[in-house]
């Protein structure tokens, strides 16, 4: 194709990236030195290698979970920006955003000051030909009463139709945890075992997958055609789309990223492929037939699936075998562990050594997409089992139980933003995601969003380059970290017997992969009484429009399993904790000493050859004023006269929600295995 013959030749300058990247490589050796052992996983290197090449990888920022007007909700809530207008946002162009005027000209424009390296459009495959339909008038049906009432009650539409689209397979075929209410006038499964679409799709739907095609259609040409389009390997898109499944609006969704541009004629869609696992076997069924298709999914924010997005049985019932487990793991290496719907790292309320005060991170107060519909009836509070860090210890028991660790899952961060606007995540420019909540077609001022939202998180892969192919076997190896939104540049190795001075040396980053595995890998057979982590972090240095706060300190969090219960700790091993660092709350000026960069070679005092467990990385800012503080002071609110402040900022004054936060990131984590280390 034209986007491989690009990449054959011509000049390429470092990637957006790359200035960070050198400055890291002068405090620990990062963009040189030797290379790391040889990934098998990796594809081999088709495509020309770009000037910014280093074996020893580098980190490229970008966001995963972008969402355009060819998803129904983002449509509903007047986003008209397209895959097309998302990619030149994503590369630093400026773009207008809702609410329009009578004209149809964005009142609000948005731009990033940092462009990203890589980006991938995901609109919600479900009801892709059922908005084509409704929104183009070249269609027959468009004049049909279910079309009409898409345009002119588009809030109420995307309730009705949305629960057409996720439906609710009939029991026990897909256990439902107890408590939850049932809702008897969903569509269920039907005798196909797909769930009906919309009456004017027509028989099987055909008529809404034919129209389907338009939507997709223009997200693989937008992708191909933003792929590299400077020719100096700047910036790299993915063809992706979001397999959409929310029964009773319990968020089981997930990211379906592609490696190349051959993917399949349709992309599965939750009503056809009502379960995860018949998604993979579609993807395996139609990827298997065309050679150079190859994907993985991501599940994202699993803090709203009220306990089920880390269900271990299948969907008949039946507990995991060692052969689906398998699946799982080779089918999701990668999980979104914050975006703009919240943390989804811990909650912190239950288990052995379930004592951590971060935890309370941006978290939202519900637990499934519901969010406050409906006065909280279809919702509840948070639930332990939804969060990461407990499915990490869930699957090291079931690795224990069946020999396979189903959970096995590194971390990332995006935005989910509904309006087109790929790693709009700081939070003094924040213009809202709308999937939220707040509907910005009929925004007239106030909180760019509902107060629990927040910016979101970004992507980081590590790897040899910016090309498709470097960033895929990225994410297939783990190699990989989440952020709250800011950029600081995080390394993470295990091993047994890294030098305890390893800090100060240039080779940081050579030893680290030559006596050890980076993040998101398992540990090597040991070689001394305990593992060592050597871990560094370079603050965000910021830009001109985007603050950022100095380093505050690293932890490492372990998760074990001794006998068949679960424990975790969180050890401070870098920075300071108590360096007095504050936020002045009438002006958001920060005070205190932080760090610029921290490093360290850690030693677990706890470690216990007989028992597996897992250690990731996360790096811990000083405080800044949260986005609607920002908001709340720039637009002068005074709460001390209640009412004298406007509806729409009438959140200012509430005090559930924190006035600051903490940014920071997580690394993928790496896992001691002791049957495996034994057998190497």
């Amino acid at each position: 194709m034209q986007t491989s013959d690009l990449r054959k030749g011509g000049r390429a300058r470092p990637p957006k990236g790359a200035g960070l990247c050198l400055a890291l490589g002068l405090l620990l050796g990062a963009c040189g030195g030797s290379a790391p052992p040889e990934d098998v996983s990796a594809p081999p290197q088709a495509q020309r290698t770009c000037d910014h090449h280093t074996a020893a990888r580098q980190p490229f920022f970008g966001d995963l979970h972008v969402h355009t007007r060819y998803s129904l909700d983002a449509n509903t809530q007047g986003t008209v920006v397209g895959p097309h207008e998302a990619y030149r946002f994503a590369t630093g162009e400026p773009l207008g955003i809702q609410p329009y005027d009578e004209n149809g000209n964005a009142l609000r424009t948005t731009q990033l000051a940092r462009p990203l390296d890589f980006a991938a459009v995901t609109d919600h495959a479900e009801l892709f030909g059922e908005v084509e339909i409704c929104t183009n008038p070249e269609y027959v049906e468009y004049y049909l009463a279910e079309c009409l009432l898409y345009r002119a009650a588009p809030e109420q539409s995307f309730i009705i139709f949305n629960l057409v689209a996720v439906g609710l397979p009939e029991l026990p075929q897909f256990p439902v945890p107890a408590g939850v209410p049932l809702v008897s006038d969903l569509p269920v499964v039907g005798s196909n075992g797909k769930i009906p679409r919309l009456p004017y799709c027509g028989v099987d739907g055909q008529r809404c997958l034919t129209a389907a095609q338009t939507p997709w259609t223009d997200i693989q040409q937008a992708a191909e055609a933003y792929y590299d389009r400077s020719g100096d390997c700047s910036f790299t898109t993915f063809v992706g789309y979001e397999w959409t499944g929310a029964p009773l609006s319990n968020n089981l969704h997930r990211n379906v990223i592609f490696a190349s541009e051959v993917v399949p004629a349709l992309p599965p869609a939750y009503q056809e492929y009502p379960r995860e696992e018949l998604l993979w076997q579609a993807l395996d069924a139609q990827c298997g037939g065309l050679e150079g298709c190859d994907y993985l999914t991501i599940p994202h924010n699993s803090n709203l699936s009220a306990g089920m997005m880390f269900e271990t049985r299948d969907r008949f019932g039946n507990d995991y075998t060692a052969e689906f487990a398998q699946r799982r793991q080779d089918a999701e290496p990668l999980a979104e562990i914050y975006q703009h719907k919240g943390q989804s790292e811990c909650l912190g309320t239950t288990g052995v050594g379930a004592q951590d005060e971060l935890c309370g991170f941006e978290l939202l107060p519900y637990n499934n997409l519901t969010g406050d519909r409906f006065g909280g009836a279809n919702t509840g509070p948070p639930l332990e089992q939804d969060f990461l860090r407990q499915a990490l210890k869930a699957g090291l028991q079931q690795e224990q139980r069946i020999g396979v660790n189903p959970f096995k899952y590194g971390f990332i961060g995006s935005s989910d933003t509904h309006m087109g606007t790929p790693g709009n995540v700081i939070e003094d420019r924040f213009t809202g995601h709308a999937g939220a909540g707040l509907n910005p077609a009929d925004y007239s001022g106030g909180l760019t969003d509902v107060i629990e939202a927040s910016p979101g998180g970004l992507a980081v892969l590590w790897a040899e380059q910016n090309t498709r192919e470097s960033l895929f076997a990225a994410m297939r190896r783990r190699e990989a970290y989440g952020t709250s939104g800011t950029r600081p540049i995080v390394r993470f190795f295990g091993g047994w017997d890294y030098p305890a001075d390893l800090c100060g040396r240039g080779d940081f980053v050579a030893v680290g992969y030559a006596q050890g595995v980076p993040m998101g890998g398992d540990l090597p057979a040991p070689q001394s009484d305990a593992p060592r982590f050597a871990v560094s972090a370079l603050r965000d240095p910021g830009f001109a429009l985007e603050p950022t706060q100095p380093l505050q300190r690293i932890q490492i969090i372990k998760g074990w399993v001794e006998g068949d219960q679960p424990f975790e700790r969180v050890y401070d091993v870098a920075g300071d904790p108590d360096n007095g660092a504050s936020v002045d709350l009438e002006t958001c000026e920060s005070r205190g000493s932080g760090f610029g960069s921290l490093c360290t070679v850690w030693t677990d005092p706890d470690f216990d050859p007989a028992q597996a467990a897992f250690y990731y990385a996360r790096v811990v800012e000083n405080p800044g004023c949260r986005w609607s503080t920002r908001q709340c002071l720039a637009a002068g609110i005074d709460c001390s006269d209640p009412d004298a402040v406007p509806e729409g900022y009438a959140d200012c004054c509430n005090a559930d929600y924190p006035k600051t936060i903490q940014e920071r990131a997580w690394t993928s984590p790496i896992w001691y295995r002791p049957q495996q280390s034994a057998a190497r």
